[in-house]
């Protein structure tokens, strides 16, 4: 099904008004067009050229829109498509010739027969010089070879970098944007030696290959990366290896100075308050419970504990990428405290979801993610709610991100969307904060870096996110 929405701005629409057009903002016009089926490959017609040759520049200003509009991506297909409507109500003025017509918004769903290539096809078919979207990675790779076949610019939702490519560009805050924003600022505060614990999972390779990028891009030493099976026996051994914890011990001298005993493994999943402080440093027992330190070197009969490990030497790094959340999280700080490695002397970072539950991360007390600023988004989530009578899902701020970039370059462009002027030097003004689009297709988002605070505190903004120039738009 394909639907056909027409956009005018106050001024647009007071003028044909004027004329006796008649035409109110925010009009729409339906109708259901058959989708291209994914198996017709052939597109071509009378006098088509029989060899290959460059693809030609789509010239229309008319934006297409593929997004789930069925199934069971029904939900929030319509969000975002609510999130484009509102940018589009609000920005879609006259364009680049001074024509008072409406921006056209052709939207096709993904969840049809055909799928995502079909809808492109038949973007593609009704002359669409734009796509905003599709929602996911996957459905993205269906639907870039029409796209690209007709130059028609994607600017998809996914945060799979691995979909990054010449004209078709990743909207979502990837894994590696967030990466390089907090190397660049733990760099800044002396830290010169990188390593990664992670999780052998999509997310974790992602952040994996951006630290390994980031410290190449910043003249940086390679990083040391682990990626753990995710049980806890795996995770505390491997952690011992990357922190080279049995060389540090056996360097290490009594001094008095001791933690609780390291063979103990740390923060199990049951057990009583007081046993999580003993298999816990100080600082991380008070972080957990509040409480002060009871770690102990004999019970209350007097009998005599394992030996206590002497206070070690940091590990051969100064700063470590985490990638966990949840229970992998939870036993991640305890193989932590295990290996002694603390933020007394490592700088910890972590992904921006730990934003989700930052009032649970009092164990990791200083460590780092980077995110958008919430108090960005606050403007468009009032209008959001204003014209649809609910809060924006976070996904929404991607397709009014993608609406206005349609909507600023058709202003200036005489025909369609040209790479030039997507990838303008300064960018374009977003919900979460201003953002350029890369010749590579990815996109280059203002991050602010966080510092999570300990006893529930959640996390304060710690460095605003920043851009090399002033965005307009």
């Amino acid at each position: 099904m394909t639907r056909t929405y027409s956009f005018l701005s106050k001024a647009s629409t007071r003028g044909l008004a004027g004329n006796g057009a008649g035409r109110k903002t925010g009009m729409v016009v339906l109708g259901a067009v058959g989708l291209a089926m994914a198996g017709c490959a052939d597109q071509s017609g009378p006098g088509a050229a029989t060899g290959p040759q460059a693809p030609k520049a789509a010239t229309s200003h008319k934006i297409g829109v593929l997004l789930p509009l069925t199934g069971p991506n029904a939900a929030l297909g319509h969000e975002l498509l609510a999130g484009a409507q509102l940018a589009l109500s609000e920005n879609g003025a006259s364009t680049a010739q001074g024509q008072a017509s409406a921006l056209q918004m052709d939207v096709h769903d993904t969840a049809a027969v055909g799928g995502a290539s079909a809808a492109a096809t038949a973007a593609a078919e009704a002359g669409d010089g734009i796509i905003l979207g599709p929602l996911t990675a996957v459905d993205t790779a269906a639907a870039a070879p029409a796209a690209q076949s007709a130059s028609m610019p994607v600017l998809a939702f996914t945060s799979d970098v691995g979909q990054a490519r010449n004209g078709v560009w990743v909207m979502g805050i990837t894994p590696e944007d967030q990466v390089e924003r907090l190397v660049a600022t733990a760099r800044q505060e002396g830290r010169h030696r990188f390593a990664a614990f992670l999780p052998d999972n999509p997310l974790g390779h992602a952040l994996g290959n951006g630290l390994l990028a980031s410290c190449r891009d910043q003249g940086l030493m390679s990083p040391t990366i682990v990626y753990h099976t995710g049980s806890q026996a795996s995770i505390t051994q491997m952690m011992r290896e990357l922190s080279s914890y049995d060389t540090r011990r056996a360097d290490a001298q009594p001094d008095g100075n001791a933690t609780a005993p390291a063979s103990t493994p740390a923060a199990p999943a049951t057990g009583s308050a007081d046993a999580t402080d003993k298999t816990l440093p100080s600082d991380l027992a008070a972080a957990l419970k509040g409480g002060s330190d009871t770690s102990a070197t004999a019970s209350a009969d007097g009998a005599a504990q394992a030996p206590a490990v002497p206070k070690l030497a940091p590990p051969p790094f100064d700063a470590l990428l985490l990638g966990d959340t949840g229970l992998g999280l939870k036993n991640v700080i305890g193989a932590l405290a295990d290996s002694q490695v603390s933020s007394a002397n490592v700088r910890i970072m972590g992904p921006g979801l730990w934003a989700a539950f930052a009032t649970k991360l009092g164990a990791l007390k200083g460590a780092w993610y980077a995110a958008p600023d919430p108090s960005s988004r606050q403007s468009f989530a009032s209008r959001f709610m204003a014209r649809n009578h609910h809060m924006p899902r976070p996904l929404a701020d991607l397709s009014y991100d993608a609406a206005k970039v349609a909507t600023t370059v058709a202003r200036v462009a005489p025909n369609g969307y040209p790479a030039d002027v997507l990838t303008r030097s300064e960018g374009f003004a977003g919900v979460d904060g201003p953002f350029t689009l890369l010749p590579d297709g990815r996109t280059r988002r203002a991050l602010g870096v966080f510092e999570v605070l300990e006893n529930g505190g959640g996390a304060k903004l710690l460095v605003p996110a920043t851009t090399k120039s002033a965005v307009s738009g």
